[in-house]
């Protein structure tokens, strides 16, 4: 029997969908990703692969009867079962739901949260997960479940920490339930952190070797400095005069002296909020996130601030609302994370509230009501 064989590099999460897949299929797979079978960017450009693979996309499957195909959701189909694929026609339309859910919902947010732990790109923000049944369709495991796990695979291995997987214990049982082929996945235990340098270091460095004398030559003219233009008396003037150090140095630090001058404390209200919950705030960058739920409704102004680090991230603001009260209560479109936090009236004439504008306004100070320096904020107009 001539083993049908996938064509792709090591430790591919893509390529893994089908290798479960055809371990629940009974089918044979063999996996070329050694250096000498598989070099990308080299084995997959030859005449003889592109003739295969016009695309020269990998993970590239060619099978024992001649069929070449790519893209691994069109592969991981091929090499399963009817089982896999949903026994009834709403089975495989749930399947269908749980593949498309995978590639267009947790792909792209799991790429901006595991990929800059690579070096490969920017940090930007991660999504959020919970599973209630043991198997997205039915009571077996299909296409919908290997799909899924390998989705999940580099974030259960560069950023879910432990202290995150504690509140899905189900969903992390599930997971390691596949580890058959995925071989002993070492779980993450720090959450990896973007690393500029590292991630300067992998970008492509400008290639100037191989540049003919002319090329050369015009390299070194366009990086030679534009000769300066004379100065008419004006602008010799100009250029003359000292320059402050500082430009903004003679402006106040903070706008509360002029808040106080101009406040109207028969109509408007200032308010003090914080989050009912902080123990759940365990990462600081999730935590900033949650702050932008509150800024829905457009009677108010608010200074929000996120304090101390990971495990331990309390979110508390200065709100300027007009009128005496609440404005949340008036629109159910306001109400977003609203009742997470609790509120209290401040007293514009007491001591207390002049501080807490103070600091909350200009993000400096000792912050005694949370007991914890300042991280990072949010301002809301």
């Amino acid at each position: 029997m001539v083993a049908e064989t996938l064509n792709t590099c090591s430790e591919n999460w893509r390529a893994f969908k089908a290798l479960i897949a055809a371990q629940y299929s009974r089918a044979w797979v063999c996996v070329l990703s050694t250096p000498h079978h598989f070099h990308f960017g080299q084995t997959n450009r030859t005449p003889e692969s592109l003739r295969k693979f016009p695309a020269s996309k990998f993970p590239a499957f060619e099978g024992d009867n001649g069929f070449c195909g790519f893209e691994s959701n069109a592969i991981v189909y091929y090499v399963s079962n009817g089982e896999l694929r949903g026994g009834t026609p709403e089975a495989a339309a749930q399947v269908a739901q749980w593949v498309s859910f995978a590639d267009s919902d947790i792909m792209p947010q799991a790429s901006t949260w595991v990929f800059p732990t690579l070096a490969t790109m920017h940090h930007n923000r991660p999504l959020r997960m919970q599973r209630k049944n043991t198997f997205p369709v039915g009571e077996q495991a299909t296409l919908a479940d290997i799909t899924v796990v390998c989705t999940l695979l580099w974030l259960y291995k560069q950023v879910l920490e432990a202290s995150f997987c504690q509140a899905f214990p189900s969903t992390n049982c599930w997971f390691l339930t596949f580890q058959a082929v995925l071989g002993e996945v070492k779980l993450c235990e720090k959450m990896s952190q973007f690393d500029a340098k590292e991630f300067a270091e992998s970008q492509p460095k400008k290639e100037k070797e191989g540049l003919t004398g002319r090329e050369q030559k015009e390299e070194k003219k366009a990086a030679a400095p534009a000769p300066e233009e004379e100065m008419n008396e004006r602008e010799q003037a100009l250029a003359a005069e000292p320059k402050a150090k500082e430009p903004f140095a003679h402006l106040p630090k903070t706008t509360t002296p002029g808040l106080w001058e101009h406040f109207g404390k028969d109509g408007w209200s200032l308010w003090y909020s914080e989050s009912r919950f902080p123990e759940e705030l365990t990462q600081t960058f999730v935590s900033c996130n949650l702050i932008t739920g509150l800024f829905q409704q457009k009677n108010a102004s608010a200074s929000v601030i996120l304090s101390g680090t990971n495990n331990g991230s309390p979110i508390s603001g200065v709100w300027v609302f007009r009128g005496q009260e609440l404005a949340f209560p008036l629109s159910p479109g306001w109400q977003v994370d609203y009742e997470s936090y609790t509120w209290r009236k401040l007293d514009p004439g007491s001591e207390e509230t002049q501080t807490l504008v103070r600091e909350y306004f200009s993000w400096e100070g000792a912050f005694q009501q949370v007991g914890k320096a300042f991280n990072q904020g949010k301002i809301f107009k």
